[in-house]
């Protein structure tokens, strides 16, 4: 591994959201989900940038990274991929991985790999697997800045970057690679912080396995109680519906 490559972790963040507004300021034991997100993307040795936007509704996210110590930028409010380059430029990052700070139990051992995989074999972006993108266990993506800046430069400063995926597919040549399936058993799990259903069943999993909890322990907890998906799966067809209206 190339030791001269920053490898960070950009916690994209922004308080406007429209389903559970402010939901990375809602309690998540002793402090809120954006501080555990970050305490959790350290303790995978993973260097957390906070990517927020300049909106004044986001000074408080910024107020929580210096808090917690780690570096924060502020750009965009709806071009993420945008805002991802601007901070990358920033702060001098050649490539980095996307962390949501949706996802309180995102697999870093995952992201770790997916890295890897970009380094080692000099691709441009590796994306999650389809199952880990689908509100089970989202692991995000490992982008360089150089693809980035490619997929930005026909883009207005304003466009809603949302579906990051969408633009970066339109690049030509693009080198890119799907992490392989892994044997977790996450086909009705809901992981990610949308709703308030979402938020009950991931505080009930942080009070049962604790704020570090490994995927893996999250997985044999729901493999050992096959009823707890109930308290949130019926809004992943809903969630789905949303992603697709994103699309058009």
């Amino acid at each position: 591994m190339d030791n001269q490559k920053k490898i960070v972790g950009f916690v994209t963040v922004r308080t406007s959201s429209t389903r559970l507004p402010k939901k990375c300021l809602l309690p998540f034991g002793e402090s809120t989900v954006l501080n555990h997100i970050i305490r959790r993307t350290v303790s995978y040795d993973i260097n957390p940038i906070v990517c927020t936007s300049t909106s004044k509704e986001d000074d408080i996210i910024e107020e929580i990274a210096n808090k917690e110590g780690v570096k924060c930028y502020r750009g965009s409010l709806d071009n993420k991929l945008q805002r991802w380059l601007d901070c990358a430029i920033h702060y001098d990052v050649d490539m980095f991985h996307t962390i949501d700070a949706d996802d309180p139990f995102f697999d870093g051992n995952e992201m770790k790999n997916s890295i890897k995989i970009l380094q080692e074999e000099s691709l441009d972006m590796v994306c999650p697997t389809e199952s880990s993108s689908a509100g089970g266990a989202s692991v995000g993506y490992s982008l360089t800045t150089n693809i980035v800046k490619e997929a930005c430069k026909d883009l207005d400063k304003d466009t809603d970057t949302e579906m990051m995926w969408y633009y970066m597919e339109k690049i030509l040549d693009l080198k890119t690679k799907i992490l392989p399936e892994t044997k977790k058993n996450i086909s009705k799990m809901r992981l990610t912080l949308d709703y308030e259903e979402d938020y009950w069943m991931l505080e009930s999993v942080r009070r049962i396995l604790g704020n570090l909890a490994s995927r893996d322990k999250v997985d044999q907890l729901f493999f050992s109680n096959p009823d707890l998906y109930k308290i949130n799966w019926f809004r992943n067809e809903e969630w789905q519906l949303a992603q697709v209206n994103k699309k058009i």
